[in-house]
């Protein structure tokens, strides 16, 4: 989705953003910075965009006017007139000062960065990069006459950073982000600094609706119905190959492929209606499947069975190969049936 082979920086700001509750202030950095050698610049680079490549997609918004959110209207001006980057990337060092009251918040560099070329989805546009360093790493320096060490930037450690693309101004342009700390109480950067929401996209449908899904198998599902383990575990698996081996997603065949029995199916549509309208999410029956979206969410659809502390067996498909009982000492069992032994 994001390609970043023929990008170039063309702009960079440093400016050292603290903490406001402890008055920590802003240090501005020189408008002439030097990026140094070429060697640098292919570092800088590799820190600021190797942790972006497939990510969901976010939008700028505000609950009344997108106008109102100040770092959309920032990045607005720089793209409408590059020439003006220097004294714009102050007025956001700004802003992300004020959003950085929270006692936990860490002060640190913060890059604001303008690129050219980049490819979003084979579109070459330019792109607006804020990052922030909050933490340093001690780095040894050895050679054959002197030991010693210095205090600097893990290249492969990226603490805070938002890439801002120039499409689809009108919502509030397409934004990736990417965040080390997203405890609670940090989440200054996503909430207040940038105020994002999922972009209405392929990615966030599909990741969507296979959370519904799992909410679906794990807390309703066997209130509804008297359903073991392993039946539950069989329909989350159902449910990610729908999604793995079909390109297009299409609620009511998955309805049909996945739960089969109309109880079942009725059971999960009134569930789907009130997630959705709890969590305010707004979804289309038919989209095209992200295929990054499935791959990241797979990995949270456990399919392990847990017996006591004694036995996982996982639970990979065909659940006619396992059958639950009960023995004459009152002893629960799994029989599990099979070709070969790997």
């Amino acid at each position: 989705m994001i390609d970043f082979t023929e990008i170039t920086l063309e702009s960079i700001c440093i400016h050292k953003v603290g903490n406001k509750l402890r008055d920590e202030g802003i240090e501005v950095s020189d408008r002439n910075l030097s990026l140094g050698n070429e060697d640098t610049k292919k570092y800088l680079l590799r820190y600021f965009l190797s942790p972006f490549s497939n990510n969901e997609t976010y939008n700028f918004y505000y609950p009344t006017d997108l106008n109102l959110n100040d770092t959309y209207i920032f990045a607005k001006r720089i793209f409408a007139n590059p020439e003006n980057f220097y004294d714009l990337s102050i007025d956001i060092s700004k802003h992300l000062y004020e959003k950085s009251s929270h006692p936990k918040i860490n002060g640190g560099e913060f890059c604001v960065c303008y690129f050219k070329d980049c490819l979003f989805d084979g579109q070459k546009i330019n792109a607006i990069g804020l990052f922030k360093s909050e933490k340093k790493d001690i780095f040894l320096k050895l050679n054959s006459s002197k030991i010693g060490h210095e205090s600097g930037v893990n290249i492969d450690k990226l603490d805070k950073g938002c890439l801002i693309f120039n499409l689809e101004e009108e919502n509030g342009y397409k934004v990736c982000i990417v965040d080390s700390n997203k405890s609670n109480d940090t989440q200054y950067w996503k909430d207040e600094f940038l105020s994002i929401k999922p972009a209405s996209d392929n990615y966030t449908f599909t990741k969507d609706f296979l959370s519904i899904t799992k909410n679906f198998v794990t807390k309703q599902l066997n209130q509804d119905f008297e359903l073991s383990k392993a039946e539950q575990i069989d329909f989350l698996n159902r449910s990610v190959d729908y999604f793995k081996n079909n390109d297009i997603f299409d609620k009511k065949e998955f309805e049909e492929k996945v739960f089969e029995d109309s109880d079942l199916i009725e059971s999960f549509r009134k569930f789907d209606q009130t997630y959705r309208k709890e969590n305010e999410i707004e979804l289309t029956d038919n989209f095209e499947i992200s295929v990054p979206a499935v791959k990241k969410q797979a990995r949270v659809f456990k399919s392990v069975l847990k017996l006591d502390k004694n036995f996982h067996i996982y639970i990979h498909g065909n659940k006619d190969l396992i059958e639950q009982g009960v023995d004459e000492n009152g002893r629960k069992f799994y029989k599990i049936f099979y070709q070969e032994e790997n």
